[in-house]
């Protein structure tokens, strides 16, 4: 069993409280969060933000061992994932993670991209822990450099 840790600091509240993020791998520390990150543009991160990068990471190892599994050793794998938070009563609800992939797989034919791709959507550990629609595009050719 693997757990890891991240911890929020919010000070002042609602819109103008500031908050920051740090993670047990120090790769965020203190990094700015608030209404304006979240709802806005202001320079900082958001929760949204960061569970796009979660599923969009998690799904792409995902479908990398999947293919690895399939005997593919090389290729470029590359995932954007969307995260859309909608009002939900005096509240806020996630209410889709949608993932678009660019691969780059020598000798594999889109059907078989496809099946493998849609099996990682469902069953990579964040899919599982998310309560979002979820769509999946699937192209084939070089990710964008």
């Amino acid at each position: 069993m693997t757990t890891r840790t991240a911890t929020a600091r919010y000070q002042r509240m609602g819109k103008d409280g500031q908050g920051s993020l740090t993670t047990q791998s120090g790769v965020l520390q203190n990094q700015h969060y608030g209404f304006g990150t979240r709802f806005g543009d202001e320079p900082g991160t958001n929760p949204e933000e960061l569970i796009a990068a979660a599923h969009a990471g998690c799904f792409t190892m995902a479908l990398s061992f999947a293919l690895a599994k399939e005997g593919f050793t090389g290729g470029t794998l590359e995932t954007r994932a969307s995260v859309t938070i909608e009002p939900d009563g005096d509240s806020f609800t996630i209410t889709r993670s949608d993932l678009e992939l660019t691969a780059e797989v020598p000798g594999i034919d889109e059907d078989r991209l496809r099946r493998l791709a849609d099996d990682a959507k469902d069953n990579c550990p964040v899919s599982k822990l998310l309560d979002a629609e979820m769509d999946l595009t699937v192209r084939i050719g070089a990710p964008a450099a």
